[in-house]
């Protein structure tokens, strides 16, 4: 299915790894001229052809300064992904284990940052009747599945996606949300990041828990998701091949979830 996204200008938040990275290329395969924002600008961004900025997006300052050089590179703005998540603060702890700066920290990078850029960029995205998709997570709905700070912002996340669809769907821009499941990312798959903090907390060896997460987690398809099939997913509903979809939150996580 063709996209038309020949000459379509975006920008991708999170954007040196994992989904983000993943939607770079998606974008650029798709002839869209694409910024990605990285607090690391990694080789891996640079080698998609999209113009790579370092960017703090969890301050204001650092969201103004990356707007504002995002938009003269472009010249004008069409789809907008807030990827950009996760963090250093998020660690395996309950409620009584998170503190006010672990709170904070997890709400400006996971809500916040999707607030400010969004509120930069919706001038020139209704200029250009754009498209918006933020990435929340099946831990919006599934709040005890992971830490509580993390879960309330992305539930935070998904809300703010509903009430920007109606807010500026009027004016010709439409906003929906991706909720991923596991997907094969640095944050489970470093040893060092939150799946191996899991791991060694259960006592388990990482690469042997890695491959017991479908199982613990009653993942239908028996496998977790690759960051390209969540990229496919924001590609398509960036696009006007779904013009009239809006408000929407797509899960993608294999049959995790079980509700209907």
């Amino acid at each position: 299915m063709k996209l038309n996204l020949d000459s379509k200008t975006a920008i991708v938040t999170g954007a040196g790894r994992g989904i983000g990275l993943a939607t770079v290329r998606t974008l650029i395969a798709e002839g869209a001229r694409v910024v990605g924002a990285a607090r690391t600008v990694t080789p891996e961004l640079k080698e998609t052809g999209a113009v790579p900025v370092s960017a703090d997006l969890s301050t204001a300052d650092g969201v103004s300064a990356f707007m504002e050089q995002a938009l003269a590179e472009l010249g004008g703005l069409d789809l907008l992904v807030n990827n950009v998540g996760g963090g250093d603060a998020l660690e395996p702890v309950g409620f009584l284990g998170t503190d006010d700066a672990a709170w904070q920290a997890i709400f400006d990078l996971n809500l916040l940052s999707a607030v400010r850029v969004t509120r930069a960029a919706m001038p020139s995205l209704i200029e250009h009747r754009g498209s918006v998709v933020n990435v929340s997570s099946v831990n919006s709905r599934l709040p005890a599945a992971g830490p509580v700070a993390y879960s309330a912002a992305k539930a935070a996340l998904t809300a703010l996606g509903k009430s920007l669809a109606e807010e500026f769907g009027p004016q010709g821009v439409r906003v929906n949300t991706v909720s991923p499941g596991v997907v094969r990312t640095s944050v489970w798959e470093d040893p060092d990041g939150f799946g191996g903090k899991i791991a060694a907390l259960a006592g388990a060896e990482h690469a042997a828990f890695l491959e017991q997460i479908p199982q613990a987690f009653s993942i239908t398809t028996g496998r977790i998701s690759e960051p390209h099939e969540v990229a496919s997913l924001i590609a398509f509903l960036l696009s006007d091949v779904v013009g009239n979809v809006t408000g929407a939150d797509y899960v993608i996580d294999g049959g995790t979830l079980k509700a209907t």
